[in-house]
């Protein structure tokens, strides 16, 4: 190669390296005015959703709501139960917020909040109990009634009476509303043709405080159905894993409400039940006949039994179609946890106790001893 020719090569090799610098000065230029203008847009787009998230829903508002903090709820449940009701804009802000505050303590009961409150209020009313009215007038269903025996408690209390309760929640249009309205504890189980009432069993046996005053019907049960869900709502991944249906285990928990008063006898006694589903027997449990019959009795006959109902455990295998009367928290875990065990029978002696046997033999020994020896 000449001297002139490689002159030539050595300048144009330099030329298109400064080319080549300039291309990626400007390239690099561009992406960090890109990067800077995203981090501008994301660090506004941030700060605004910040802004916002701690911000009253609506500083105007003259709207008041009333809500329930349920004993324990965590600091997790109370803000999405806030934001469920548009009280707070961001849950997870809203715990955030507390987190760094520090603060803590906050009390279950009734509020009465509005989306014009700002979080500093909010938690003031949660840390004090301040902002809870005092209600009208409460009402408490206990464990083990049917929705007859709840409209009647109700109709007591309240300006409708007992047959305009029980054609509400009848009513197969309403129901269907529910279901709607409810999707994680009702489903389309409740609406079987064989179904005596719907929302037998989900009417949860509680104390309800009323602060208008005359509650209409839909008021009454959307109280007693929230309080259903709260309860329910642990326990739905407790239950993916058993073999129950939500509707199955309201119905197995009314069952063991209906035979067992202390938590060690709901136990024992969903142990017993579920060591016979698992062996193809009956149930064979009285107060399902009882249901069955649509009446109380303080002896279930020979007779009895043969009471032709798909609730009647003594004629049919399985659970009944549907729950028999609502249930306390305690016979809910007993149905999703039983104790261990190889009873299959029980009989409940005239002075309460329950004696439990793992064989028919042994079961009538006991019943010989504790029923037919006292009938005598």
């Amino acid at each position: 190669m000449s001297s002139s020719n490689h002159d030539d090569f050595y300048k144009n090799s330099i030329k298109k390296r400064s080319e080549e610098t300039r291309t990626v000065r400007k390239i690099v230029s561009i992406v960090l005015l890109v990067l800077t203008i995203s981090l501008v847009v994301a660090g506004y787009s941030g700060y605004s959703y910040v802004k916002n998230g701690l911000q009253p829903v609506d500083p105007n508002s003259k709207e008041t709501k009333t809500i329930e903090i349920p004993i324990g709820s965590s600091v997790s449940k109370i803000g999405d139960i806030l934001e469920q009701e548009g009280i707070i804009n961001n849950s997870r802000l809203f715990q955030l917020y507390i987190k760094f505050n520090n603060e803590s303590n906050f009390q279950a009961g009734e509020y009465t909040f509005s989306p014009s409150m700002s979080l500093d209020q909010l938690i003031e009313s949660l840390k004090t109990g301040k902002i809870i009215r005092e209600a009208l007038f409460k009402v408490t269903i206990p464990e083990g009634k049917t929705v007859d025996q709840i409209a009647e408690i109700m109709a007591n209390k309240s300006n409708f009476t007992k047959d305009e309760f029980l054609e509400k929640v009848n009513d197969e249009e309403y129901i269907q509303h529910l279901i709607e309205t409810y999707p994680d504890i009702l489903t389309e189980d409740i609406l079987h043709p064989d179904i005596r009432t719907p929302l037998e069993g989900y009417l949860f046996a509680s104390t309800y405080d009323f602060y208008e005053e005359n509650p209409s019907i839909e008021t009454v049960v959307k109280k007693m159905l929230d309080k259903t869900q709260v309860v329910i709502s642990p326990y739905l991944g407790n239950m993916e894993e058993s073999e129950f249906t939500v509707h199955e285990l309201v119905t197995m928990a009314s069952l063991v409400e209906m035979e067992a008063k202390t938590l060690e006898d709901r136990m024992l006694i969903s142990s017993v039940f579920q060591n016979r589903l698992s062996e193809g027997m009956m149930l064979q449990t009285d107060p399902t006949v009882l249901y069955a019959l649509g009446e109380h009795k303080d002896r279930v006959l020979y007779v009895d039994l043969e009471v032709d109902s798909p609730y009647n455990t003594y004629q049919n295998y399985g659970l009944p179609i549907g729950p028999i009367a609502n249930f306390s928290e305690d016979s809910l875990i007993a149905s999703l946890e039983p104790e261990q065990s190889n009873y299959f029978y029980f009989v409940a002696a005239p002075d309460g106790k329950i004696h439990y046997a793992e064989t028919y033999e042994e079961h009538q020994r006991l019943v010989n001893q504790y029923l037919r020896n006292n009938e005598s």
